[in-house]
């Protein structure tokens, strides 16, 4: 492993919840890309998708939904 680091966006679950959830980070890469993401970061969490740099969601599954449950 060099020392190189990548910034990604994590895509994850909390364990017990189904809102998606993303986080911005700058973690050690491999030689062959794959980023070192530490346990204790994925301790209480299911990551769905890593992927390469800032990344800004604008819509999630569960979005709407959100929006009408506070409207009802």
């Amino acid at each position: 492993m060099d020392n190189a680091k990548r910034t990604v966006t994590i895509l994850f679950y909390k364990d017990g919840s189904l809102e998606i959830n993303q986080h911005i980070g700058q973690y050690p890469q491999e030689s062959d890309g794959r980023v070192q993401i530490p346990e204790s970061f994925k301790i209480g969490k299911s990551i769905i998708a890593v992927v390469d740099g800032e990344v800004e969601v604008l819509n999630k599954v569960g979005d709407r939904v959100a929006a009408i449950e506070w409207v009802a």
